[in-house]
């Protein structure tokens, strides 16, 4: 059985070992610094032993289809192209870097973002069909803004064409895989899942489009460059929603995956709205006070009322999605029994143990991915994969480095007891080094 140490290698790419970085908000932007703050998130992982390192959600389009403040887009080849800089820095550790592309559709800012919305009042949803009879229902009493376009079939084909083009810049400039957001409610997962998709063209089996993806970027990269992508299953829905992805659809998504040609898989379970199934863990009750976000979350979500209201239902939310360990574990073992033992399977959710990892390896998983506990510790390898490192990761999973992001916070640890933490061990590790 393989532990964490052991290399693996996803679509011909060699990695040293089998932890990976998940993808994150890295809050880049577009701006003259996104280059710089893409290499501070992403290299102190590659520095610290991690083998890869996953670039978070990469938007394909110079308009619309951010699903929260300050994401970065790709459809610019100059700007692409002094990208150049992360890939370097992270293979001179001995790393790789994947660049996740995205599009968020009805998940997009101009929906949710009350300040966004305003300052962009002609700027509609890309829909993969009319949304659905509870989204057009909050749209009717206020909640969300919904104007959305309901894209044609060669409107479907000129978007795939861009995650392929946007795949081609950052090929160009040095990375060395791609990352398709399949999942977490994005425009992939609305094309995927009955919830959302009523089409009656080509693209009334949503995995038409997903295949669409995976050819448009293949023949833009050729066949040396991995492309890998998550898969949902869509197993945390209210019992109200009877139309959506069960276990199984997730398993045979995989399995065409698979045959489809993508180099590794990522399943993921959650829900058919953006919630907090997709990140599960405490309430975040510091994030939540009144203080520094408020401004921030009055401009988001439209007034004082509103931001109240929806930390009201974010409390409610925790209380149904408490954290679980590895909770995609189950899923990940399915699909790896079915698909063939050249496509990996790449375990993310909830994983913070070393003992873990490796029991999990070879079970359930190829690899394994950490996600939000690199926001306390960016060099969280150095503690996993060291033998003298500690066992567990620092963080609780209290989720308060996820709220204020919402308002163009950057992704860092705000609970003091882990922070304080994170540096002990740091602290340590610095030591040990000098002796």
């Amino acid at each position: 059985m393989p532990d964490l140490d052991d290399p693996v290698s996803l679509g011909g790419v060699d990695l040293p070992n089998r932890l990976y970085r998940a993808p994150l908000l890295e809050c880049a932007g577009n701006g003259p610094d996104a280059a710089e703050t893409l290499v501070d998130e992403l290299e102190p992982a590659a520095e610290s032993g991690v083998g890869l390192v996953c670039q978070g959600a990469t938007i394909v389009r110079g308009e619309g289809g951010c699903a929260a403040p300050n994401m970065t887009r790709v459809h610019d080849p100059a700007f692409v192209a002094d990208l150049d800089v992360v890939p370097e820095a992270v293979e001179s550790h001995g790393g790789r870097v994947f660049a996740q592309l995205e599009h968020g559709g009805l998940r997009s800012m101009e929906t949710w973002h009350a300040a966004y919305h305003e300052d962009h009042p002609d700027l509609e949803q890309l829909a993969v069909s009319e949304p659905p009879r509870l989204l057009r229902a909050l749209d009717r009493t206020g909640f969300l803004d919904y104007d959305p376009h309901v894209l044609t079939t060669d409107e479907v084909s000129d978007l795939a064409a861009d995650f392929g083009r946007a795949a081609e810049r950052l090929v160009d400039a040095g990375y060395h895989g791609i990352h398709v957001a399949g999942a977490n409610m994005g425009i992939v997962q609305q094309f995927l899942s009955p919830y959302y998709n009523r089409r009656d063209d080509e693209f009334a089996d949503g995995f038409h489009f997903l295949e669409r993806l995976h050819d448009e970027i293949r023949d833009r990269v050729g066949d040396d460059v991995p492309i890998i992508t998550k898969i949902p299953a869509e197993t945390e829905v209210p019992p109200f929603v009877r139309r959506h992805l069960s276990l199984a659809d997730g398993v045979d998504l995989c399995e065409r995956a698979a045959a489809a040609g993508f180099d590794a898989l990522v399943p993921v379970t959650g829900s058919t709205f953006w919630d907090t199934s997709l990140i599960r863990g405490a309430f975040p009750e510091r994030a939540w006070r009144a203080g520094p976000f408020e401004s921030g979350y009055e401009a988001a979500f439209g007034g004082p009322l509103r931001w109240r209201l929806i930390a009201l239902a974010n409390w409610v939310e925790a209380r149904r999605y408490d954290f679980e360990p590895a909770w995609n574990a189950d899923f990940c073992r399915r699909v790896r029994e079915q698909v063939d033992d050249d496509v990996p399977v790449m375990l993310e959710g909830g994983v913070r143990e070393r003992t873990r990892m490796d029991a999990l390896l070879g079970d359930a998983c190829d690899l394994v991915g950490v996600g939000r506990p690199f926001y306390a510790e960016p060099r969280l390898g150095a503690e996993l994969l060291d033998e003298s490192g500690a066992d567990a990761v620092a963080c609780e999973n209290c989720n308060n480095c996820v709220v204020p992001q919402a308002t163009g916070a950057e992704g860092v640890c705000r609970t003091p007891a882990v922070r304080r933490e994170a540096a002990r061990r740091r602290r340590e590790r610095e030591t040990d080094r000098e002796s």
